[in-house]
């Protein structure tokens, strides 16, 4: 695959978009950081922006999260739940998303002795802000650490019950080595109890054998990654049978070393087996890129046709907890889009 741009930028950025695996922890960007951390009087141990940025270089996913879990500490008060949040969505906004569903990390605040109802009530209020003023429809995923116990995770479950109905699903993110899905299976139990969907992260540091107890042990209805599934060709068979979706990352991807560069990714080979395939930012604060961003990168590295990128933007809605009717509704947005793009044909 060579670099050769396939479709305009002004394209991509036009498509309406469904963003499914964010966390709005991760798009603290460095300006905000310094920010809060001294609004906050939380001390940080870098002096500028500058000195931010230089540490945005990772060897793995643990040493992107020792960085992450770091950078959580300046988030404090509702206020700055709140404004992490909608600097998000004005960014998404900006690049064409009309729909996210966004992890947040409760535990990597209540650990520190912020109150649960005071991150979510920041970031709920947020979601609501900008449904009513700019349109983008959301929902809300709530993510255990894998890390931690699962005994820990069913405190925060527990702890979650006054706020259930701003709450579309749970996940399950952070160190995926040695942390199998199954681990958590009595707490995935509880969730789908309380009328809660299911997703999780599988498939990205660990082997195809996760994804297999996400889908079996945790019944997720989403792989986030995802991306070790081609190890496994019955489990690539499963996948497309089930039309069981990926929400890949390619930029975390590049930037984590789960691929050498973009144009080593695999998604050409994961569209070529016919999964459903969404693209999506992550952490786009640390791994240099939102959603559209994204898109961007993979058409060039990857030699991505217009009809490619069209499908992985129509995957995007069919794969959210949006409702038949809205789904159509988007679906045919970007129908309407792509049949009025001369590129396209």
């Amino acid at each position: 695959m060579n670099g050769q741009p396939t479709v305009s930028k002004d394209f991509i950025w036009t498509l309406p978009k469904a963003e499914l695996h964010l966390h709005l922890e991760g798009t603290l960007e460095p300006e905000m950081m310094m920010a809060l951390a001294k609004r906050n009087h939380v001390p940080i141990s870098y002096p500028d922006v500058d000195a931010i940025r230089k540490a945005y270089v990772f060897t793995d996913l643990q040493s992107f999260l020792d960085v992450y879990y770091a950078g959580c500490s300046v988030l404090v008060t509702e206020r700055d739940f709140y404004e992490l949040t909608a600097a998000y969505l004005e960014r998404a906004v900006s690049q064409g998303v009309c729909h996210v569903e966004v992890f947040f990390d409760p535990q990597s605040h209540t650990a520190r002795g912020i109150p649960f109802e005071t991150v979510i009530t920041g970031i709920h209020r947020a979601l609501i802000d900008y449904e009513t003023s700019r349109g983008v429809t959301s929902r809300l995923i709530l993510s255990f650490l894998r890390h931690l116990s699962e005994a820990e995770a069913i405190a925060t479950l527990k702890t979650a019950q006054p706020f259930l109905e701003w709450i579309a699903a749970v996940g399950l993110d952070s160190s995926e080595a040695g942390n199998p899905p199954s681990k958590f299976a009595r707490v995935y139990d509880q969730a789908r109890n309380e009328g809660l969907l299911t997703v999780a992260h599988a498939g990205e540091e660990g082997p195809p054998e996760y994804i297999w107890e996400a889908l079996d042990i945790l019944h997720a209805s989403r792989i986030d990654h995802g991306v070790r599934c081609l190890e496994d060709e019955r489990l690539v068979d499963r996948l497309v049978t089930e039309s069981i979706p990926l929400t890949v990352c390619p930029l975390s991807n590049a930037k984590l070393h789960v691929f050498s560069s973009l144009a080593e990714s695999n998604l050409p080979a994961l569209l070529q087996k016919g999964l459903r395939v969404t693209i999506n930012s992550d952490d786009p604060a640390y791994f240099g890129g939102y959603v559209a961003d994204n898109l961007l990168a993979v058409a060039q590295a990857c030699s991505l046709s217009c009809e490619q990128i069209v499908g992985l933007v129509r995957n995007s809605f069919l794969s959210s907890f949006l409702s038949e009717t809205e789904k159509a509704r988007h679906l045919a947005d970007i129908e309407r889009i792509a049949q009025n793009t001369p590129e396209c044909f």
